[in-house]
């Protein structure tokens, strides 16, 4: 059943017009009135709503039973990821919303081939935004993930306790980490877990000393070395597989 996003609040029995976004995607898949759809508000579970009339800016739907629903997994995970270049940054969002990610941190680095500031990093994470949604409306989400203003690594870090909380994790994936992926904790953490990627030339010995001062374990993945947009993928997926995250 189509499933659409719509950022305001959502009460069953009500009839309310769909925004612009909505119908030009329920135009294309060429639904008609008397058709069934699901919309969520990013806040947690879903509704079925029917279409009564379609116009060629507006859509009328009810809105039907409240669906208590959820797909997350059973811990929350942020994403710090290094600017990847090209359309990378889409695909690896896309994908780790699929993976259950529950934020996204967009980090400029010294080995950064991105560099965004400005209006331009605004236009950016309002980009990343929509990627996020759409995936979540794909993948079954009630939850929107959020993605977080683009900001310089050491600010970042600096912005962090000194330690992590009771219960939360820190990992830094490196390829000159001595402690293998295996010994991470096999039951998920209580408190929040946060995977630190670097881009595609990685972090500086400055930058994971900086993470290391600040409470991140350096996690290798084996012997071959990872993309970018593979590694944070790869660990994601392994730990959905490790914590129950499928």
């Amino acid at each position: 059943m189509p499933r659409f996003f719509v950022g305001s609040a959502l009460q069953s029995d009500e009839v309310v017009t769909l925004p612009d976004e909505v119908t030009r995607h329920i135009q294309v898949l060429r639904l008609q009135p008397g058709d069934t759809i699901v919309l969520f508000n990013g806040l947690g579970g879903e509704y079925s709503a029917e279409i009564l009339e379609m116009e060629r800016r507006d859509t009328q739907v009810r809105i039907g039973p409240y669906r208590d629903f959820e797909a997350e997994p059973p811990y929350r995970l942020t994403l710090a990821q290094g600017i990847a270049g090209s359309d990378k940054m889409d695909w690896l969002i896309e994908k780790a919303v699929e993976l259950g990610a529950t934020n996204f941190v967009p980090l400029t680095t010294s080995r950064s081939v991105v560099r965004l500031s400005g209006e331009r990093a605004v236009r950016r994470q309002a980009h990343w935004q929509r990627i996020v949604q759409a995936s979540c409306e794909q993948c079954g989400r009630n939850r929107m993930p959020d993605v977080a203003p683009t900001r310089e690594i050491a600010t970042w870090l600096g912005s962090l306790p000194k330690r992590p909380g009771e219960g939360e994790l820190r990992v830094l994936l490196s390829p000159r980490a001595n402690v293998s992926f295996s010994t991470l904790p096999i039951d998920p953490p209580s408190g929040e877990v946060t995977v630190l990627v670097g881009p595609e030339g990685g972090f500086s010995s400055p930058e994971e000393a900086a993470a290391l001062d600040h409470g991140f374990i350096a996690v290798g993945l084996g012997p071959r070395v990872l993309r970018t947009e593979t590694a944070g993928i790869a660990v994601l997926a392994a730990l959905a597989a490790r914590w129950g995250g499928w």
